[in-house]
């Protein structure tokens, strides 16, 4: 019997009452492997009502208290990091390693999440004016939601609630419907690090679930990981109900490569950084812009992509593995023929690629092109799928002018043995996160993930000490005492920490 993905709500994994389910399936077999409701309205308003009570608790436990049980909850997740990385890998078809760094990546910003108590300090001056004191608090905002993409069912689920959580909300989180085993078994295991009832609520469903948590009020904060049109809608109807909104959306990374960047580490780099994941990231590269001499090495740079071998998660020889799904598949290949259409030289050509004893999954092989132009569709959008695009230009200037006038921001990097090349390019590209030899500059949670332009619609990003403000308000208290209300009184020999 295919197994029934549960809604939590109030402490419990209960079944949904839903007539509505949508069938989760093994991207490299087509296997319906469980089936996720949407859940019903009666359902989400238990869920928000569940949020709305505990928060009046939570709120008031001691920030130590919330501190140690981020140091549990990242403590199991450590224990079961691998346990959970199958689930991922057979949901998402990842291969295993690839799996298991998306686990890692959520439990470092646990990590984070528990040293709360120095993020959460405020500020204070003595002395303002004369014998007036001002300081400020920093304090929860109450119940928080949070959307999350198929592509890192572990990781960004991970970036959302236990930072909120950890701030004194609650949260309620809606996981993509296409891998919603992996949310569920975080749940899980939230729940035996000892979180208390209500403080963290699992929906699941489609966009009518999606518009609960715009539209209801009581909802604070949205934070949410997609394509760019959803994350507008995101941006917008969040705003527009008056909520903090941090929409994170699409992505057009480049790659630059100076002349006198090492050719051996720029091969390596490119290749895994482009079809990695089967490309399903937003901080995949996709172009990679050749500067002066270096455009001879595109030759060498699709020699290697036609030896990488995509394949099922089991395999260890798997480079990566199908797309999540045929519409998926479909899509990138389409913008492939696109491609070839207009003009730029297919070099090595990933439709159409069949996996020995999976006939039936969504595999598209490496892909690159060459003669790629600003003005071709495979330039412009986002093709989310293992397909790197060349373009070819002769000196860094051009190269800076090419990467600003792109719409996105997300991230992008250079390969150069040159500091000079290297510090004018990270002070003049208009990108949130850049890499130096370093092809996917994804921060370490202490920093916080910084897309710019179209990449990112809001103001404080996920993680870091931005997450922070995002999911608290400061009060600011002035204050005067006077010397003459003050009276004698004998000492106190205890300690009350209570």
């Amino acid at each position: 019997m295919t197994t029934r993905v549960p809604l939590f709500i109030a402490g419990e994994f209960t079944q949904s009452n839903s007539q509505q389910w949508i069938d989760v399936t093994n991207p490299a077999t087509q296997e319906v492997i469980a089936q996720v409701p949407c859940a019903t309205q009666d359902e989400m308003d238990a869920a928000l009502a569940s949020a709305e009570k505990a928060f009046q608790s939570w709120k008031e436990t001691p920030v130590s208290e919330r501190a140690r049980l981020m140091m549990r909850y990242q403590a199991l997740l450590k224990e079961h990091h691998d346990e959970i990385a199958e689930i991922l890998a057979s949901e998402t078809g990842k291969t295993f390693e690839d799996a298991k760094g998306d686990v890692w990546r959520g439990i470092e910003v646990v990590e984070h999440a528990a040293n709360i108590p120095s993020l959460l300090m405020g500020e204070t001056v003595e002395n303002v004016a004369r014998g007036i004191d001002s300081y400020s608090y920093t304090q929860p905002l109450g119940v928080c939601g949070g959307v999350t993409p198929f592509n890192f069912p572990a990781m960004i689920p991970l970036w959302m609630f236990p930072l909120a959580i950890a701030c004194g909300n609650t949260f309620i989180l809606k996981p993509s419907e296409q891998d919603p085993l992996t949310p569920t078994r975080l749940a899980e295991l939230f729940v035996e690090a000892g979180a208390p009832e209500g403080v963290l609520q699992v929906l699941h469903g489609g966009k009518e679930q999606v518009d609960f948590i715009l539209d209801t009020p009581a909802i604070r904060t949205i934070s949410f990981v997609g394509s760019v049109p959803v994350a507008q809608y995101i941006y917008r109807r969040g705003t527009d109900n008056m909520k903090r909104v941090q929409a994170f959306a699409g992505a057009k990374n480049h790659c630059v490569i100076m002349p006198d960047a090492n050719k051996q580490q720029v091969i390596n780099n490119l290749v895994g950084a482009s079809v990695g994941a089967a490309g399903q990231r937003c901080m995949a590269i996709s172009v990679a812009v050749f500067v002066g001499k270096a455009k001879a090495w595109q030759s060498e740079l699709a020699e290697a992509l036609k030896g990488v071998k995509p394949g099922p998660w089991q395999d260890k020889n798997s480079a990566y593995g199908p797309l999540i799904s045929p519409q998926a598949k479909q899509r990138v290949e389409s913008m492939i023929s696109k491609g070839e259409q207009e003009g730029a030289q297919l070099l090595v050509d990933g439709r159409d690629y069949k996996v020995e004893g999976y006939p039936d999954g969504n595999w598209v092989g490496p892909t690159f092109f060459s003669g790629v132009k600003p003005n071709m569709s495979i330039y412009q959008e986002e093709i989310f799928g293992p397909v790197l695009c060349a373009i070819e230009v002769d000196t860094l200037e051009e190269a800076i002018a090419l990467v600003n006038a792109n719409p996105f921001g997300n991230g992008t990097s250079i390969f150069t043995s040159n500091g000079a090349a290297a510090r004018k390019y990270q002070h003049e590209i208009e990108v949130g996160q850049v890499g130096i030899n370093i092809p996917i500059p994804v921060p370490l949670p202490f920093f916080s993930f910084t897309g710019w332009k179209n990449s990112f619609f809001g103001d404080l990003h996920a993680y870091g000490k931005q997450a922070v403000r995002f999911y608290t308000e400061t009060k600011t208290i002035t204050a005067r005492w006077f010397e003459s209300d003050i009276e004698a009184s004998g000492p106190n020999m205890s300690i009350d920490l209570k």
